[in-house]
């Protein structure tokens, strides 16, 4: 048996767990490599890829980047959670607000250190980063629009990180060859960029009792909740650009069969949107997107599926 103390250390890293949403963190790692392998450099060996220690220094930066982000994010919400979520609330209550500070200053501490091992840019990248972080969560979100495309951005700026390590080290007379695959690459961005706006604003709907209890000037407090809706019905029907970009005008072999799923799925979830009035609806409408997204990460293999039964030659081979 476990004894008092055992079990309440337990409680406490579960507690951190949650707090920076260690669940996230694995998803991000794979989002990063895959996005690596099969479209921000196709022509490179899978294996170089992997093995490129660099990139594997600015994946983990951008991670523990990210889980210092939730955390301060998470400092700054605690008030507003008791009312949003109470039953996650009280558990990330386990863990001081003092004990969060000092492990949002290691972890960002640490990811200098590691930034600079790479390069003074992507120091300044990553100092960046933590910057508009904090400034996002202490100022921004309470903003209607400019805090749901801030949250947006921010949720994207990983993978131009890993973007500008790779296409950096093109010489410029050969960025002319890099036209097309640079059109795919901006396309998926606009794609991911567009679900993770329409996710902040059904946040912003989900999470109206808590906004309004602590002076938040969201979308649907400050128009209301039908012109949410209308915007986030504009904003659905926009991905319908970067989709027809993907599967019409670029090659995305196979996953062209995810993003015909995705526009079913957004068909539904309108109809769904205007019928929904409570914050289980939203809720459901939330987790709906995040589904998406997370099997977007997974889907990436189907532009060259070869890797799930030749893994090994995808690896190898050049």
């Amino acid at each position: 048996m476990l004894s008092r103390q055992h079990k309440l250390l337990i409680m406490k890293i579960a507690s951190l767990f949650s707090v920076v949403r260690g669940y996230n963190i694995p998803v991000i790692i794979l989002a990063q490599y895959l996005s690596s392998i099969f479209i921000l450099a196709p022509e490179k060996r899978a294996l170089d890829i992997l093995l490129d220690f660099n990139l594997f220094i600015l994946v983990f930066a951008s991670s523990l980047t990210i889980a210092s982000g939730y955390i301060i994010n998470n400092f700054y919400d605690s008030r507003k959670d008791l009312i949003n979520r109470p039953n996650k609330s009280m558990l990330d209550r386990l863990v001081s607000q003092k004990t969060k500070l000092n492990v949002y200053f290691t972890l960002n501490f640490i990811v200098a250190l590691m930034a600079m091992f790479v390069s003074w840019r992507v120091f300044l990248f990553f100092s960046g980063y933590i910057f508009f972080i904090w400034f996002y969560s202490h100022k921004i979100k309470k903003y209607a629009i400019i805090g749901n495309l801030t949250a947006a951005l921010l949720a994207v700026l990983p993978f131009f990180a890993i973007l500008l390590y790779f296409y950096t080290r093109i010489p410029y007379e050969e960025i002319e060859n890099y036209k097309r695959q640079l059109g795919v690459i901006f396309s998926h961005a606009s794609f991911l960029f567009l679900l993770l706006l329409i996710r902040e604003m059904i946040k912003d709907l989900e999470n109206l009792k808590g906004d309004m209890a602590n002076d938040y000037k969201t979308i649907p407090i400050v128009y209301g909740e039908e012109i949410a809706k209308k915007i986030i019905t504009v904003l659905t029907i926009l991905t319908i650009l970067p989709v027809y970009a993907l599967i019409d005008i670029y090659d995305v072999g196979y996953m062209d069969v995810y993003f015909y799923s995705c526009l079913i799925v957004l068909i539904f979830f309108l109809a769904y949107l205007w019928k929904s009035n409570t914050k289980a609806h939203f809720l459901l409408l939330h987790n709906t997107l995040k589904f998406l997204i997370v099997a977007g990460v997974f889907c990436i293999v189907l532009i060259n599926p070869s890797v799930l039964w030749h893994g090994k030659k995808l690896l190898m081979t050049v």
